[in-house]
């Protein structure tokens, strides 16, 4: 069994966040709820998958509080909620800071090795790699 508290620090609730956008049908509903709220019939026109598999989709997006749902007549609205998303991207800027400093360093390598192969060709004779 997996350490809970090293993995998901942030308790279920990021934990039910990660897990509904495991699902690239689940993230391009997301994605296509950035444009603003929709009736749930109209996101099920969008997919080529049947309307109680987005139900289901929903459902799960509802219940990670990714998308909110209010009634108006007959019609189910969904609209975003990207409060959840905070914890992925705080989560997420662990790894890029990771890698800036990284690239960084990298970058500082990369630059010094062409500084001393310039250095290099401007006094023949001499083996770059002795120092």
């Amino acid at each position: 069994m997996r350490d809970r508290s090293v993995t998901y620090s942030r308790g279920r609730n990021t934990e039910a966040t990660f897990q509904a956008l495991a699902d690239p049908t689940r993230r391009a509903v997301l994605d296509l709820l950035r444009r603003g709220a929709q009736p749930a019939g109209q996101i099920a026109n969008a997919f080529p998958v049947s309307r109680p598999a987005i139900s289901k989709h929903l459902r799960l997006l509802r219940r990670a509080h990714l998308v909110r749902e209010h009634r108006e007549g007959r019609n189910r609205i969904y609209q975003l909620n990207p409060d959840p998303l905070r914890a992925v991207d705080s989560w997420i800027e662990q790894y890029r800071t990771f890698w800036t400093s990284s690239l960084n360093n990298l970058k500082a390598f990369v630059e010094a090795e062409y500084e001393r192969e310039l250095q290099a060709e401007e006094s023949p004779g001499k083996d770059p790699k002795i120092k």
